[in-house]
């Protein structure tokens, strides 16, 4: 027994009267070796609503070590409610356990929970009986038996209840007893007492634990102890898991980031098993920050393993801390005391550094919302307020005064009519003018380099959402700089997209450092109270809705629509090609990061895209797999959002190229980098379930994120799984159509501030910038690339001598009436031709007949009513572009953007992985490049067949799936052949063959090519790309 006692104090056992509840003398204590018995004696401040509405009260106590249970739950008698001076639940019951008190682990913790049975309700016998037989849990209590003098409680102890919530659940309970609530229910209980302290000990580590390399495990076991390991987390970790970890502890060391699982799976914390575990936990080698993360889990609450996890997290910069400091924040309710290493660790590193204790300051304030952690979070924010001195002490002030008065803004927008917004916004934002005033400057909680001096009132609006959050325009305090711009919501809970947008930096960070940029959109979102906050504002960006609008309301069909708007703000091919990268290479990573979150609720409103070609998603109201439902149908079917307008982008066109290749590898590349810190996300996830975000709260929520990240499987199995994910995404309608219903529902919203553009102008004109134009002629038509024809607009100028030529096509004139029509009423504008036509649509003759229409069209434009002829939409129609610049005064055919052949012969190329690894040969089909069209000009339907030379029997036949309609298809499929001895390998040779999926069984040969192996190393891939040759015979049957 390692437990010692002292004998310094004396603590008897009060005495009661006999005639008050809880008559019976407290437990004494005479020996460590006797079990835990304490006596629930009675229930006090009973509530009416709970004794008009139970009946049958009764405890449930359990001992608890982190969130395992050291012994089963035991149960108190059934009372009912009494009355004496007031309201009681009278047991004076010993309740004992079957743990002797030298056994119980330093952490161990008391659990009661309250539980009653609801009332029958005046209905027939079988109801009430099913009534009866039901059970609520009330309220519940947790006390730590050794206080942070790690001395054994005793006495009586007065404890107040904490209602159970329905709703909430997470893994953590404080070990505050509730007096915060003037209603809360109290439990009076006595503990053991004696005339010695019992006190726990901390021991001394072992001074031998065995390490031995883990390939002297024999096979099956080295098996086994994989698959345990690639669990990552210690979450799902099954009884069979855990003894065999602790079983073949001794073979793990190697694994730094196995310690979190095998220290999960030690059998008891109590005394004598702790210098075995401390021993261990010296000799393990010394965990990185990221892994040390794992250890700061409600599941270990051991004070020395906690204190050793904090030191090794002392390496992390403070950049890197700020990255991580939500989490650490969430931990803190972890801790058994207030006093800890890692609340010292918090407050020495806000000291050094004005970030940190920036956003501790903000976290801490933001969680004293938490009614069970109030408390300790109130004393931890008194000792920053100590600890930062006086300076920023009066800038905190500055802080939250600016987020109440905008608060205040908010709210009063919010409660306005739609129409009187602006106006109540303005003058509520007065207040503001004032409070600059008053202080020079102020940084703002979003970010603490951002320091403002004042307020741009004129600049500022608001959103037509439901929240109507604020767009505010703040001065900058460095006079070179811009203004600042940021969005202040309230009425919406930012934790959740802080947290997101938290892992989407971090995925960033990972891909930056594994050499991989991404050019991800990455940007604040800080919450600063519970349902208020401040989000960044990025420069030149439009959600899809509007890009797609430009084009109608159907404009979320058509594929064109994010090209066009590119290359209207990109009118250059440099600037073009540049724009497109960025699109790739973003809209890949938004790919994975959206499919490994599981952010649902993906509409054309919530994703935009900067003129620079860079697509990011905001707004993450729904995540892990929350989708938002119609009836029984998930709203968000595709596994993320990736449309044929975004391939459009990528392929430059409606058919795949080989960039389209790029944008493939680059999201599983970005995905399997991901996976390899599976344990990264789901330590940093684990440790927010108990921070009240709705949708992450139990394991199912972070099982998600498991699931998603496929751990288990092998790079070349999650490359192929994620390919299929990309090919479903693209080919899904309802997405398409969920932006087609997201276009209608907020038209509702749009106002007089929503001008119309038109979708192939990058910026509005007037009048007064280009000059009035006093003439409109059209002189010609000419044939383009699509196989339509433009018309070429002679415009003349008051005082400008030159003619300007600008081309535009039919369906541009139509776009430019419609929008028009938006404008201003039918009468004051003239009639528009006919689109329909009797004949081909495109012909020559349609062109020419078509010019007179519009002729007599612009010339009634140009003398309408001088809103109407004079308006910004015309002037900005007839402004010329960099198109009408490159063919003024030109009429010949434009250059045909049109896929040729490689040059010669060359019928493409194949890109292969190939491995060889326990006698199986692999072979990772991946993509095709530069195969030519059929005969009949229309792309061929390709799929790759392989033979395994030599082959007389024709049985080593492999073949993938077939690619539809294209020249460069993605397979990203694993062709695998079984007992290949290692020795055969220099004498095989791969057969490839690619073949177009015929009718009637007839299989036209595109081209194949023969591989010798005699390159491949066993154990390495060999990834190439290979040239396809012309085969004797042109078909196979």
């Amino acid at each position: 027994m390692k437990h010692h006692s002292s004998s310094t104090r004396s603590n008897p056992a009060t005495r009661r009267s006999p005639t008050s509840p809880g008559s019976r003398v407290g437990p004494r204590l005479r020996s460590t070796w006797q079990p835990l018995c304490l006596v629930v004696i009675v229930l006090m401040k009973v509530a009416e609503l709970l004794f008009v509405s139970y009946e049958g009260f009764f405890l449930s106590c359990s001992l608890t070590h982190g969130e395992a249970e050291l012994c089963a739950p035991q149960h108190t008698s059934k009372q009912a409610v009494s009355k004496y001076l007031f309201h009681l639940v009278v047991w004076d019951q010993r309740v004992c356990f079957p743990v002797q008190i030298n056994q119980l682990p330093r952490e161990s913790q008391l659990t009661v929970m309250l539980y009653a049975s609801p009332l029958p309700p005046p209905g027939g016998a079988e109801e009430k009986g099913k009534q009866r037989r039901s059970v609520e849990a009330l309220g519940w209590v947790t006390m730590p038996l050794f206080n942070f003098r790690h001395v054994l409680t005793c006495g009586r102890k007065l404890l107040g209840l904490w209602p159970s919530m329905p709703g909430r659940s997470g893994n953590a309970r404080t070990s505050s007893p509730n007096f915060n609530q003037p209603d809360s229910v109290i439990l009076q209980v006595d503990f053991p007492t004696s005339s010695f302290e019992v006190f726990f000990s901390t021991p001394a580590s072992a001074d031998f634990c065995p390490q031995y390399d883990f390939s002297r495990l024999d096979t099956i076991s080295q098996i086994q102890l994989q698959d345990v390991l690639q669990k990552k987390a210690f979450f799902w970790l099954t009884t069979v898991d855990k003894q065999l970890l602790w079983e073949k502890k001794a073979f793990c060391q190697s694994e730094s980031a196995a310690l979190p699982l095998v220290l999960a799976s030690a059998p008891c914390w109590q005394w004598a098993c702790l210098p075995e575990i401390y021993a261990l936990l010296r000799q393990w080698a010394c965990l990185g920050y990221l892994d040390a993360l794992g250890l700061l889990h409600a599941s270990f609450p051991d004070q020395e393993l906690r204190r050793t996890a904090v030191q090794w997290m002392d390496s992390i910069s403070d950049p890197e801390l700020l990255d991580f400091l939500p989490q650490l924040v969430q931990a803190l309710k972890y801790e058994c005391y207030l006093d800890s290493s890692l609340v010292r660790f918090l407050l020495r590193r806000a000291i050094g550094d004005i970030r940190i204790a920036h956003y501790l300051f903000w976290l801490l304030k933001d969680n004293l919302q938490d009614s069970q952690f109030s408390a300790r979070y109130q004393h931890l924010l008194a000792a920053l307020l100590c600890c930062v001195g006086r300076a920023l002490r009066d800038e905190f002030d500055l802080q939250c005064w600016l987020v109440s008065i905008l608060t205040k803004v908010a709210q009063k927008v919010r409660d306005a009519t739609p129409s009187s917004r602006q106006g109540v916004l303005r003058e509520s934002l007065d207040e503001m003018k004032q409070f600059f005033t008053m202080n020079s400057s102020c940084r703002l909680p979003l970010n603490p380099a951002l320091h403002v001096s004042g307020i741009n009132i004129q600049s500022c609006s608001f959103f037509n959402s439901n929240a109507v959050p604020l767009k505010l325009s703040f001065q900058n305090l460095d006079p070179r700089g811009d203004n600042i711009s940021v969005i202040f919501k309230s009425g919406d809970d930012l934790r959740q997209d802080m947290l997101t947008l938290q892992m989407i930096r971090i995925m960033n960070k990972i891909w930056i450092q594994e050499g991989l940029d991404m050019r991800m959109v990455i940007f604040k979102c800080f919450s600063t109270g519970r349902g208020r906050g401040m989000v960044e504002m990025i420069p030149h960006a439009d959600t899809l809705r509007k890009i797609q609008v430009e084009h109608g309301v159907t404009g979320s069909f058509k594929d064109r629509t994010l090209a066009d708007w590119l290359q209207k703000h990109n009118p250059t091919d440099e600037q073009y090609d540049k724009a497109v990268e960025n699109f790739i290479y973003s809209c890949a990573g938004c790919c994975v990061a959206t499919y490994i979150l599981g952010i649902c609720d993906r509409h054309n409103d919530n994703i935009m895209l900067k003129t620079s070609g860079h697509m990011f998603h905001i707004d993450f109201g729904k995540f892990l797999g929350h989708a938002q439902m119609f009836g029984n149908i998930k709203r968000d079917r595709a596994p993320f959002v990736f449309t044929s307008d975004m391939a459009y982008v990528i392929n430059g066109g409606d058919k795949p190229s080989s960039r389209f290749h790029e944008f493939v590898d680059l999201c599983c590349e970005a995905y399997n980098l991901i996976r390899k810190h599976t344990h990264l996300f789901l330590n940093l996830l684990g440790l927010m379930l108990s921070c009240g975000i709705p949708e992450l709260s139990d394991l199912d929520d972070l099982k998600y994120v498991y699931d998603a990240l496929r751990p288990h499987e092998s790079e070349a199995d999650a490359t192929m799984y994620f390919t299929r994910l990309i090919e479903s995404s693209l080919g899904s309608v309802a997405t398409k159509l969920n932006f087609f219903i997201h276009n209608l529902a907020q038209m509702k919203f749009a106002t007089s501030e929503d001008r119309p553009s038109l979708s192939f102008a990058p910026r509005v004109y007037t009048a007064r910038s280009d000059g009035i134009i006093k003439n409109l002629y059209i002189s010609k038509h000419i044939p383009t690339a699509h196989k339509g024809y433009a018309f070429v607009v002679k415009v003349e100028r008051e005082g400008q001598q030159e003619v300007q030529l600008v081309q535009r096509t039919f369906e541009e004139f139509q776009e430019l009436h419609s929008k028009l029509r938006l404008l201003f009423p039918s009468s004051k504008l003239p009639s528009f031709p006919s689109r329909f036509v009797i004949g081909r649509s495109r012909s020559e003759a349609t062109a020419e007949r078509r010019k007179d229409e519009l002729n007599g069209y612009v010339w009634h434009l140009t003398h309408a009513a001088p809103e109407v002829a004079q308006c910004d939409l015309v002037y900005t129609f007839f402004h010329p572009l960099s198109r009408d610049e490159r063919t003024a005064g030109n009429g010949s055919k434009p250059a045909e953007v049109l896929w040729s052949p490689a040059a010669g012969t060359e019928l493409g190329e194949i890109k292969l992985s190939i491995s060889y690894k326990n006698d199986k040969l692999f072979i990772m089909v991946i993509h095709i490049r530069g195969l030519q069209p059929l005969q009949e000009g229309t792309d061929p339907d390709p799929y790759v067949k392989l033979y395994l030379l030599p082959d007389p029997q024709k049985t080593s036949k492999r073949k993938t799936k077939a690619a539809r309609r294209t020249c460069n298809p993605t397979y990203n499929e694993m062709l695998v052949y079984d007992r290949i001895p290692r020795g055969d390998l220099n004498q095989r040779v791969i057969h490839l063959r690619v073949l177009s999926d015929g009718a009637f069984w007839e299989n036209t040969l595109l081209g194949e090519t023969f591989i010798s192996l005699t390159r491949l190393v066993p154990g390495q891939h060999w990834v190439d790309w290979h040239q396809l040759g012309r085969a004797g015979l042109d078909s196979t049957h």
